[in-house]
């Protein structure tokens, strides 16, 4: 499939989607939203790991192009793209059925912010940053950003990131767990490619057990959680990966999983 605001590249078991308006930092207008949608799903059927990322050093995302000509600002148009594009766009990530990276690797503002918090694992340079802004132009957060916001990094956190719309570095950012790690930027690149490669190597529909039952929890009790637990623990426990998982312990090496 040919994409015009990104690239999507297919290799050993991991699809990379590139975000790429770089004359724009990578700003999200509608078709952007589409082919995101798209390429995220696409990579949840074809690869074992997806990663998110942005072209250039400058930004990973500056969040809604707010020049996009495919609608007015008022309020219609505001509540309807978020609902029939910036949705789609993240339940695509959120129930991706393999794991998500977002490897940020620049600015990550507003919208863009958000976007990289819906991914399983938030991986930044350290020359990033993640900038709240709605406050800036009267908005609160969006693009599910008033649900990971509080998840992440705690509702103090989260009401000054929101209140206040300061920048929070890449290192600052991973002191308050908002991401999983912050990384040198010589070492980036490689970094990110490594993570990938390992989940794009392990046990795929473990994998995607683990990100149903941590998500659940949620909304759980206590005893729904250890119905949940045993329930998908029992489904891992019929497969193929789990057996191979506990003979290479045995035998002290490397588990070659299959991701089945």
């Amino acid at each position: 499939m040919h994409y015009e605001t990104l690239t999507y590249d297919l290799a050993d078991g991991v699809a990379t989607v590139t975000l790429n308006r770089p004359e724009k930092m990578n700003a999200l207008n509608s078709q952007m939203r589409a082919e995101i949608a798209q390429a995220v799903g696409r990579g949840g059927e074809e690869a074992r790991v997806v990663v998110l990322t942005g072209s250039g050093d400058r930004a990973f995302c500056s969040g809604q192009d707010l020049g996009d000509g495919t609608g007015g600002l008022g309020a219609e148009n505001t509540e309807r793209t978020l609902r029939d594009e910036y949705a789609p766009m993240l339940r695509a990530i959120v129930n991706c059925p393999v794991p998500t990276i977002c490897a940020v690797n620049g600015v990550a503002a507003g919208a863009g912010a958000n976007l990289a918090l819906a991914a399983d694992v938030v991986i930044a340079a350290e020359r990033a940053y993640f900038l709240q802004a709605f406050a800036r132009i009267a908005l609160i957060p969006d693009a599910g950003g008033t649900y990971t916001l509080p998840r992440t990094m705690g509702m103090s956190k989260a009401m000054g990131a929101a209140l206040f719309a300061d920048r929070i570095s890449a290192k600052q950012a991973d002191d308050w767990g908002m991401i999983w790690q912050a990384v040198p930027d010589a070492d980036f690149d490689s970094h990110w490619k490594a993570r990938a490669a390992h989940l794009a190597n392990g046990p795929t529909k473990t994998y995607g057990a683990i990100k149903r039952v941590l998500r659940a929890s949620w909304a759980n009790d206590l005893e729904e959680q250890l119905e949940l637990e045993a329930s998908e623990q029992g489904q891992c426990a019929e497969s193929r990966d789990f057996v191979e998982g506990v003979v290479a312990f045995t035998e002290k090496r490397k588990a070659n999983f299959e991701g089945r």
